[in-house]
C-alpha cells in the first residue's frame, strides 16, 4: 500500500526559521511525498543516499537483499529517493524496524517520522521494536516522539556504544499503555 502526501507550502514561521521543517521545494512548489515498497529500480538511489553503503559494499548488498525480500520501503520526495526503512517480522515473531536511513540532504525535515509512522502502519504484529546506538540522540528523540519507549539495551555490538532497544504497541494493542 502506498501513501502519498502533498505537503503544504511553508508557513511564515517556517520561512523565519522558527519551525524546523520548510516543506517547499526549491521552485517554491508543494513537495509530494510518497512511501512505497522499494523495487529493484530504487536500489542504486538507496545505495547512493546511504552514508554507510557509499564505503561498505556489504551494506549495498544488504540493501539489495532487503529490496528483493520485500522488506524495504522507500520514501520519495518529488519522485526522488530521500529515505528508506526496513521492516521485518522475525524478531521473536514481532515487528522490527531494522534500518531507517535518511539521505544527508533530506535530514531534519520530518521525513524519518513519516517513515516510522508508515512502517508502524505496515507492521503485521501487535508489537514493534527497533534499536539504535546510545550515541544516536536524534533517533532517540524521534522514537520517543513517535510513541516508542525504551525497552532495554544490548552491549558488545559497537565497542563503547551500546544498542538501545525501543518498543511500541501497534493497532488495537496500542491503547494498552
Amino acid at each position: 500500500m502506498q501513501k502519498a502526501w502533498v505537503v503544504p507550502a511553508a508557513s511564515a514561521q517556517a520561512r523565519m526559521g522558527k519551525v524546523p521543517f520548510a516543506p517547499c521545494n526549491q521552485q517554491g512548489r508543494q513537495r509530494v511525498i510518497d512511501i512505497c515498497p522499494a523495487a529493484p529500480h530504487h536500489i542504486e538511489a538507496l545505495v547512493a543516499l546511504d552514508s554507510v553503503a557509499q564505503h561498505a559494499p556489504e551494506r549495498a548488498a544488504q540493501i539489495q537483499a532487503w529490496v528483493q525480500a520485500g522488506t524495504c520501503h522507500v520514501l520519495l520526495v518529488d519522485g526522488r529517493a530521500a529515505a528508506y526503512g526496513v521492516l521485518h517480522h522475525q524478531f521473536f515473531n514481532c515487528g522490527f524496524i531494522e534500518m531507517l536511513m535518511v539521505g544527508p540532504g533530506y535530514r531534519r525535515q520530518g521525513l524519518a517520522r513519516q517513515l516510522v509512522e508508515h512502517l508502524r502502519a505496515q507492521c503485521a504484529r501487535p508489537k514493534l521494536f527497533t534499536s539504535t546506538n546510545r550515541s544516536n540522540t536524534a533517533m532517540h528523540a524521534l522514537l520517543l516522539q513517535a510513541g516508542f519507549q525504551r525497552s532495554g539495551y544490548i552491549d558488545n555490538l559497537d565497542e563503547g556504544d551500546p544498542e538501545w532497544v525501543f518498543f511500541c504497541r501497534v493497532g488495537n494493542d496500542a491503547t494498552r499503555f
